[in-house]
C-alpha cells in the first residue's frame, strides 16, 4: 500500500517536470513547423538530450545500490520525485523568453497536453514496473512525446486545415482580385514590398504581411485580412521543397508572377540548383494557365530547366537584366548614400530610377517590380515616379541613422549569400572612405547544406575587405568564415561572443556616433540558443 502511495507520488512529480520541460522543447517543435523528422534530426544535432536531471538520478541510483543495506529502496519514489519537482523548479518559460518566444495556438496546445497524457502514462508504467533505472531513460523522452502527439493529431489537423483553405479559396474567389505570385530564392518580399507600394498608387492594393508565405498563414490572411475592394493581391510564396508553390497556386491561382532569382537560400531542403529552379517555376506552370506575364531575372534564366521554359513560352515571360535578350535592360547603375540610380530600358525608351533602397542585389529586385508593373498595364512613367518614394523593407538592408550619427544597417531577415555580399557593399558605402568604423555583426547563414563551408570561406574573405571588425556570434557555427577573416586582417578584429544579446551589450558599451553597424542575419532560437537540459 505504501508503495504504491508512493509511486503514485512519484509519478505526479515526473508529471509535473514534463509540464515545465515539454514546452521548451514544443517551442523548437514550433519552430520547426512540426515537422517531425527536422525536430528529430535538430534533437540530435544539437545534442539537446537531459543531462542533469539523468546525472542526479544516475547518482541517486548509486547511493541506493552502495548503501543499499542501510537504505529502505521504498525511499526512492521521494528522492527521486524530489529531483523531478527540483528540476521543474528550474525550467525556463519559453512564452516569455526567446527571440521569438512560444505561441500557445491551438494546436501548440493540442500537442502539448496530448504529448503531457502520454507522459503521465510513461510516468505511471516506470513507477510501478522499473522503479529506479526506468526514470532515467523517462528524462529523455520528452520529444518523442511530443512527435508521439503530433502524429496522432494530424488527421485532425489535417481536416482542419482542409476547412480553413476551402474557405479561403471561397473567399477568395468571392473577392476576384487580380492574383500575383511572388516567388524566388531571395528577394521574394522586398519585391513584395516595393511592388504593393507602387501598384497602390494605380488601384487598390493588397499584400501579403511581413514574411508570411505558407499555405495556413496565407489562407488565414485572406479570411481575415484581405479587404472586400481588393483590385490587386500580391501573394509571397515560400518554397520548402517540390510541390510547395504548386500548393499555393493551388489556393491563390495567380495571373501574374515573378521569380526573383535561384539561389543557395533553404539550400538544404533542396541539395541541388536544378530541383530549386523546378520547385519555383511551379509559379510558372501556374500563371501559364492564365493571360499574365511572368517577370524574371537573368539570374533564373543561368537554370537550364529554367532557360528551356522561357524560351518555350517567350512571349509570355518578361526578362530583366543586363543582356541583349533582356525586355526591361539593366543599364548604368549605382549606389548612393541616399539609394540606388538605375537606368532602365523599356520598349526602346530608358528610364532613370531612383528609389531609397540599398544593394547591389536590389538593382534586380527594382526591375522586376518595374517589369510586373509595366506587364500589369501601368504606364512606365508612373512607375518610376512610385518608386522614388518605395519604403525600406524592414529588417532587410534598411538603413537607420540615429539621433546620435550612429548608422545601423539591419539586415537581420536576410540569410543568402549574395544579400550578404550586397550588405557588405553597404557597410563599406556607409563607412565614408574611412571616416567611420565598421562593424559587421553576424551568426553567419543557415541551412545550405554541403556548401556551408565553401560559402562561409567566399565571405569571411569578402568581409575582411569591407569590415574593421566582425562580431562573430556562435563562431563554432562558421569556422571557415573566421578564419578566412582573420588570413587578412588582425586577430583583434574580430570578437566571437554566444548570442546577439552579448554582441549587443558590447556594441552599446563601445560603440559610439562615429561607426556604422552592419546586424547580418539573426539565427532563431533553435539555432542560436543551446538548449542546456
Amino acid at each position: 500500500m505504501i508503495f504504491h502511495l508512493l509511486a503514485l507520488l512519484a509519478t505526479a512529480a515526473f508529471a509535473f517536470f514534463l509540464y515545465r520541460r515539454l514546452p521548451r522543447y514544443l517551442h523548437i517543435f514550433q519552430q520547426e513547423e512540426y515537422d517531425n523528422p527536422r525536430f528529430l534530426s535538430w534533437i540530435v544535432s544539437a545534442r539537446a538530450f537531459d543531462i542533469r536531471v539523468t546525472i542526479a538520478l544516475v547518482v541517486l541510483s548509486a547511493v541506493y545500490l552502495v548503501a543499499g543495506a542501510y537504505i529502505t529502496w521504498e525511499l526512492w519514489p521521494i528522492t527521486g520525485g524530489a529531483v523531478f519537482l527540483a528540476a521543474a523548479a528550474l525550467e525556463p518559460d519559453p512564452t516569455k523568453a526567446g527571440k521569438k518566444p512560444l505561441v500557445l495556438t491551438q494546436r501548440a496546445k493540442a500537442i502539448f497536453y496530448l504529448a503531457l497524457g502520454i507522459g503521465a502514462v510513461i510516468g505511471a508504467l516506470i513507477a510501478w514496473l522499473l522503479p529506479v533505472w526506468g526514470w532515467i531513460i523517462g528524462v529523455q523522452l520528452p520529444p518523442l512525446m511530443l512527435v508521439l502527439a503530433n502524429t496522432i493529431l494530424w488527421p485532425m489537423e489535417k481536416k482542419k486545415q482542409l476547412f480553413f483553405l476551402t474557405d479561403a479559396k471561397a473567399r477568395l474567389k468571392r473577392i476576384n482580385p487580380e492574383v500575383i505570385g511572388i516567388t524566388g530564392s531571395f528577394g521574394k518580399t522586398t519585391v513584395k514590398h516595393m511592388l504593393g507600394h507602387v501598384l497602390s498608387l494605380l488601384d487598390n492594393a493588397f499584400i501579403t504581411p511581413g514574411s508570411v508565405n505558407t499555405p495556413m498563414g496565407i489562407s488565414r490572411v485572406i479570411r481575415e485580412q484581405l479587404p472586400e475592394d481588393t483590385r490587386f493581391f500580391v501573394v509571397e510564396m515560400g518554397a520548402y521543397g517540390p510541390g510547395s508553390i504548386a500548393r499555393l497556386c493551388d489556393l491563390t491561382p495567380p495571373q501574374s508572377g515573378a521569380i526573383t532569382a535561384i539561389g543557395e537560400a533553404h539550400y538544404e531542403r533542396f541539395k541541388t540548383l536544378d530541383i530549386v529552379a523546378r520547385a519555383k517555376f511551379e509559379l510558372a506552370e501556374a500563371v501559364l494557365k492564365s493571360t499574365g506575364k511572368i517577370v524574371v531575372t537573368d539570374n533564373v534564366l543561368a537554370q537550364d530547366y529554367a532557360q528551356k521554359t522561357v524560351a518555350t513560352h517567350r512571349d509570355r515571360f518578361i526578362i530583366c537584366g543586363e543582356g541583349e535578350n533582356a525586355d526591361v535592360r539593366i543599364g548604368p547603375w549605382k549606389v548612393t548614400p541616399e539609394g540606388l540610380e538605375i537606368a532602365l530600358t523599356w520598349a526602346d525608351k530608358t528610364h532613370a530610377v531612383q528609389a531609397p533602397v540599398f544593394g547591389t542585389h536590389n538593382v534586380g529586385n527594382i526591375a522586376v517590380v518595374f517589369g510586373i508593373a509595366v506587364g500589369l498595364g501601368m504606364q512606365p512613367e508612373r512607375v518610376v515616379a512610385a518608386l522614388r518614394s518605395a519604403p525600406q523593407t524592414k529588417h532587410r538592408l534598411e538603413v537607420k541613422k540615429q539621433d546620435n550619427g550612429l548608422i545601423v544597417i539591419d539586415d537581420a531577415y536576410n540569410s543568402n549569400p549574395t544579400g550578404f555580399e550586397a550588405a557588405l557593399g553597404v557597410l563599406s558605402l556607409m563607412g565614408e572612405g574611412g571616416k567611420r568604423r565598421r562593424v559587421l555583426v553576424t551568426p553567419g547563414m543557415v541551412e545550405l547544406g554541403a556548401r556551408h563551408d565553401e560559402l562561409h570561406t567566399k565571405l569571411g574573405g569578402i568581409a575582411a575587405d569591407h569590415a574593421d571588425m566582425v562580431i562573430a556570434v556562435r563562431s563554432e557555427r562558421i569556422p571557415t568564415f573566421v578564419e578566412a577573416f582573420k588570413a587578412k586582417r588582425k586577430p583583434e578584429d574580430i570578437m566571437q561572443v554566444g548570442s546577439f544579446g552579448e554582441a549587443k551589450k558590447w556594441l552599446d558599451e563601445n560603440i559610439k556616433g562615429d561607426a556604422v553597424i552592419l546586424l547580418e542575419n539573426d539565427l532563431p532560437d533553435l539555432y542560436e540558443r543551446k538548449l542546456t537540459l
